[in-house]
């Protein structure tokens, strides 16, 4: 990869990790890595065009189904794919066939732009992401193979032990805070052969007093009533918190917003 390079276009497709939750802007939308990505190169190259079709709860069909062919007809310098890991959280999931749609995907993006960028997702501890966790892993081997064979760029933040903290989720314990997003913006900015603005995204944050029991629990009990209840209810009747939502950059326009 070329150091200090000038691309003009990005399509960012995926879930809501691309979308940007839960870094919540004050008019209540979201930003996240992606949008901060677009708006440091878009500070680099006049009338740097930017997409996102990424959709929260976005399964890998639907993905290649619905955002691949678009991206794939704008020719962007710069596609970033991220998607499986809802398919891993299912209770029941075919990762042969999960393996299959990335590979379709990889497959169709790599001769649309310049640079293909894949990711091996950020995985913080936990009783609940454990039970999945053989199943991610399994996805991000895949990832490298792909990478492999099809010359794409994967960013590592499954290795890095600053997105493991949990002071870098939300309070849903599934999605980063906007410190999150800014350090994957950092990883996948750094993977792109641009200079490097915080050498240590991946360095672990300074250590805090843990909560004590009653504060842990009485969150836990938050968390459970709020979130992992109805997100167990939504994969048990197959239904998704991005359905009837639409991409938030539908088209490749120029970026408009905050450099970052």
């Amino acid at each position: 990869m070329q150091t200090n390079p000038t691309h003009t276009s990005l399509v960012a497709i995926g879930d809501s990790f691309t979308e940007g939750m839960s870094d919540r802007l004050p008019d209540g939308t979201y930003r996240g890595w992606a949008d901060l990505l677009a708006g440091r190169m878009a500070a680099r190259t006049p009338g740097f065009r930017y997409a996102n079709l990424a959709v929260r709860g976005k399964l890998i069909a639907q993905i290649v189904d619905e955002q691949v062919g678009p991206a794939a007809a704008m020719q962007p310098d710069v596609i970033t794919l991220v998607g499986g890991l809802n398919d891993t959280l299912r209770p029941k999931c075919d990762m042969g066939r999960v393996r299959a749609l990335l590979e379709e995907a990889v497959e169709r993006l790599t001769p649309a732009c310049k640079h293909l960028v894949l990711m091996r997702s950020p995985g913080r501890q936990g009783p609940v992401l454990e039970r999945f966790r053989p199943r991610m892993e399994e996805l991000f081997a895949c990832v490298d193979d792909l990478a492999a064979r099809h010359g794409a760029l994967v960013v590592d933040l499954y290795g890095a032990p600053s997105l493991a903290d949990p002071r870098a989720w939300d309070v849903d314990r599934l999605h980063l805070t906007d410190e999150g997003h800014r350090r994957v913006a950092e990883a996948v900015w750094q993977t792109l052969g641009y200079a490097a603005e915080d050498p240590e995204w991946r360095t672990p944050m300074p250590p805090t007093p843990p909560p004590n029991w009653t504060a842990r629990r009485v969150e836990d009990a938050r968390f459970t009533r709020q979130y992992l209840l109805p997100w167990i209810g939504r994969r048990l009747t197959g239904r998704s918190s991005g359905d009837g939502l639409s991409p938030k950059r539908p088209d490749l326009l120029p970026y408009e917003g905050p450099a970052a």
